[in-house]
């Protein structure tokens, strides 16, 4: 049974959601996990059941401790941030992330037929299923290209298939966007998987995120028609020598067509390499193609500093800078605690109780900081506690405090008996919950 926790860190109680009362590895109410399905980029990924609705989802549960040490914090966020604005029948769905204490959970679409790697595993595709599936990709990838997107990883253990064996990108872990490329029009961070990787990052010279994406997806194609991978070698020096310079034999079965279609996928010089539109108009590509329809939607990453920026789950683990208060202490404030709860209350609501509660403490001062904060202090300058809000939905908000580490009785006693018991008041408990002992 999968270990779930909530955000104190203790094992999930059972909890009710519209009459369906679901099992202890049931997360947040919501999703009832099943078995373990395969390791992603960053961590385990669970068939699940949404409670409420019956439908079966793909779960990601990335641990907090490792995305911390393995530095991965920026690019975990950029996935997310990436992949939930994405809409394309053949790219995997990000429905929601969650968060507890110690993990992420990205609620994903479940391709039901797993990945496509396992099959061609088996044996080589007829050049028909070869067209069907790269057609598909084609128009995945040139939709995310068109939003200025770039893959950066595509390969067969990244293509997923759905229970009609519908294809479905998945992991944009190591993705890129436009904003990335630098001055001289290129991007220069090395990356891929060694095989499927183009001649112009082995070089180490910057290069175009989107002839790197078409150079991996010819590589895809020869290995859906030949079962085996055009460039390789076990020394992996001499496997780079082969992709830099393009040296690969197509099998005797390929036909002519094809043969020449994957010449100009594989051309190492990537200002004469096929573009996404002349692959669109290629004679074998063309052959029973179909354009893929889809709904367009507005794609723009934005900074989450914004005020009128809902937080994600992401935030609220709190692995930027969002909820650092520190500037609020003084140096001498070496010991300072903290702590954040999720309420119902507006933000408004919330700063005027605990105004409320301040002014009946003689000697307290309350000043009101920007937007939806405060900061108290006072009694001899042995108390000091500062509040921010930021808004997590349009019915919740995220309440982060700070306090220095309190060394006087008087101060102790109120922040005890009144302010904390206030703040424990305002706190949202999700509806069907079973409070343990």
């Amino acid at each position: 049974m999968p270990e779930l926790e909530d955000d104190s860190g203790t094992l999930l109680p059972a909890m009710a959601a519209n009459g369906v009362v679901p099992q202890e590895n049931t997360l947040l109410g919501k999703y009832e996990l099943g078995k373990m399905l395969g390791y992603g980029a960053f961590g385990k990924v669970y068939h699940a059941r949404n409670v409420r609705t019956g439908q079966s989802v793909a779960i990601k549960a990335v641990s907090k401790q490792t995305v911390v040490k393995g530095d991965l914090a920026a690019q975990v966020k950029r996935e997310i941030s990436i992949t939930r604005r994405l809409r394309h029948p053949h790219i995997v769905r990000l429905f929601e992330v969650l968060a507890t204490k110690t993990k992420i959970y990205c609620v994903m679409e479940l391709a039901k037929r797993g990945e496509l790697f396992a099959k061609v595993s088996k044996g080589r595709f007829s050049e028909d299923l070869c067209r069907r599936f790269f057609q598909q990709l084609i128009s995945a990838v040139g939709y995310c290209h068109s939003l200025g997107v770039f893959h950066r990883d595509l390969k067969p253990e990244n293509l997923l298939l759905d229970e009609n064996w519908n294809l479905k990108v998945t992991d944009f872990g190591l993705s890129a966007v436009k904003n990335q490329i630098r001055p001289d029009g290129l991007l220069h961070t090395l990356c891929g998987t060694p095989a499927y990787v183009a001649p112009e990052i082995i070089a180490k010279k910057g290069y175009d995120g989107a002839k790197v994406d078409i150079w991996s997806c010819g590589v895809i194609l020869y290995v859906l028609n030949a079962g085996y991978l055009p460039f390789n070698d076990p020394n992996l020096m001499a496997m780079y020598r082969k992709i830099y310079k393009g040296e690969f034999r197509c099998p005797k079965w390929t036909s002519p067509e094809l043969k020449r279609f994957l010449s100009r996928l594989l051309d190492p010089n990537p200002e004469t390499r096929i573009t996404i539109d002349e692959i669109l108009n290629d004679p074998w590509f063309k052959k029973d193609y179909q354009k893929i329809k889809f709904e367009e939607e507005d794609f723009e990453l934005k900074s989450h500093d914004d005020r009128d920026e809902f937080l994600n789950a992401f935030d609220i683990i709190s692995f930027s800078s969002s909820f650092d208060l520190s500037g609020f202490f003084n140096k001498s404030d070496f010991s300072v605690e903290g702590e954040r709860f999720v309420s119902a209350e507006s933000p408004e609501r919330i700063i005027e109780r605990i105004v409320e509660v301040a002014k009946t403490e003689e000697g307290l001062t309350v000043t009101r900081k920007k937007d939806w904060g405060a900061k108290l202090e006072g009694q001899n300058g042995n108390f000091v506690v500062v509040i921010e809000i930021r808004r997590l939905t349009q019915k919740l908000v995220v309440v982060e405090i700070k306090r220095r580490e309190i060394d006087d009785e008087s101060s102790r006693e109120f922040w005890k008996d009144k302010l904390r018991p206030l703040l424990s008041a305002l706190m949202h408990q999700p509806e069907g919950q079973v409070t343990g002992s």
